[in-house]
């Protein structure tokens, strides 16, 4: 927040029309049914500073979250699928801004920014995209989940219906994180979209230390996230939806400011969309996120399969927005050119 001190952030945020609100194993099989004391409440801001639209958007759930949050670890976990792609990844003004709502309601002493990025070195993407500045100045650590602890945890393969051993943040998985998916909206070549709950589960799978692709990559090294990928677009659905069981955000911030079009999550182009989402329900946060991206939500396996098992409403009509209206917000996403592919899920296995 370059043009902004602390002062004039919250007195601009305040006033920009928000009131501030008052380790199981993992089942392959069902989810268990989420029991809602009502709505889903999701809330949608727009704007010209994405620290600002940010800030805003999460204010609206702050009692809730500062009892949520309580003495738990906060994990701001961003979208670091490539160390050197500025459109691909989360902004470092989105961060800002969850900062210092944390700050507001008074939980910035226990939090860390954590990522296993796909392509190379954690900590180099964070160096390139300007997180070290938020470190200093919210003195907030930087975590490379690669040179943490891990645990085990199985998933699917479509091709030889076995399962598949990863290693997965141990971090991620503690029942002590708040976890707080700090995604940006974008499309996708595997899964259509990836927004709150695929930067978690996506995020949680490690490499080693040294992996890179491409002659960078140190000889011996491997990385774990491609066997989430489940052998094919079958097997990706499925595994986001049965690890959303165990691996998901319990606050969801989307920024769709500049989202990305096409051929995502790293070569698309991108969208001058200029809004945020954010939500304690990470369901309904993406659900919400597919309906301004102009996406037809029944194409969304992952999302659906979560819907049919009681995750979410999958009827946007179920949900409380706060804001803005979603209507007004709607932009339709180019997406990926394999789109027909991806819709394979959609279909029954023939022999």
């Amino acid at each position: 927040m370059s043009s902004y001190n602390r002062r004039d952030f919250l007195k601009t945020s305040l006033m920009g029309g928000v009131a501030l609100a008052s380790m199981n194993p993992l089942s392959v099989i069902a989810a268990e049914k989420k029991v809602l004391a009502g709505p889903a409440r999701v809330a949608l801001t727009h704007g010209d500073n994405r620290a600002d639209i940010a800030f805003r958007s999460l204010s609206y759930f702050s009692k809730e979250i500062k009892q949520a949050i309580g003495n738990k670890l906060v994990i701001l976990k961003p979208n670091n699928v490539s160390i050197d792609v500025p459109l691909a990844a989360t902004h470092a003004d989105t961060l800002e801004g969850v900062l210092e709502f944390l700050w507001s309601i008074n939980k910035l002493k226990n939090v860390v920014i954590a990522e296993s990025a796909a392509n190379g070195p954690t900590l180099d993407g964070f160096s390139n995209y300007g997180y070290q500045r938020l470190a200093n100045k919210y003195q907030v650590r930087l975590v490379d989940l690669d040179q943490e602890k891990f645990d085990i945890v199985y998933v699917f393969d479509e091709k030889s219906f076995a399962p598949q051993k990863v290693r997965m943040s141990s971090m991620l998985l503690d029942s002590n994180s708040y976890i707080v998916s700090v995604a940006r909206m974008k499309t996708h070549d595997r899964v259509i979209a990836t927004l709150s709950l695929k930067n978690v589960v996506f995020g949680a799978p490690l490499k080693d230390l040294g992996f890179a692709w491409g002659s960078a990559r140190k000889p011996g090294t491997v990385i774990d996230k491609p066997i989430v990928h489940g052998g094919g677009f079958r097997g990706i659905n499925y595994n986001l939806y049965a690890l959303s069981q165990r691996l998901h955000p319990h606050l969801a911030l989307i920024d769709g400011f500049e989202g990305m079009e096409g051929n995502g999550p790293n070569n698309g182009t991108p969208v001058d969309h200029r809004i945020c989402v954010a939500s304690t329900d990470w369901f309904s946060a993406d659900r919400v996120g597919i309906e301004l991206m102009g996406i037809d939500f029944a194409k969304v396996g992952y999302l659906n399969y979560c819907a049919r098992t009681g995750a979410g409403p999958a009827d946007l009509s179920q949900i409380e927005i706060l804001g803005e209206e979603v209507a007004r917000h709607v932009k339709t996403y180019q997406l990926s050119k394999n789109i027909e592919n991806q819709l394979v899920w959609m279909n029954p296995v023939t022999a």
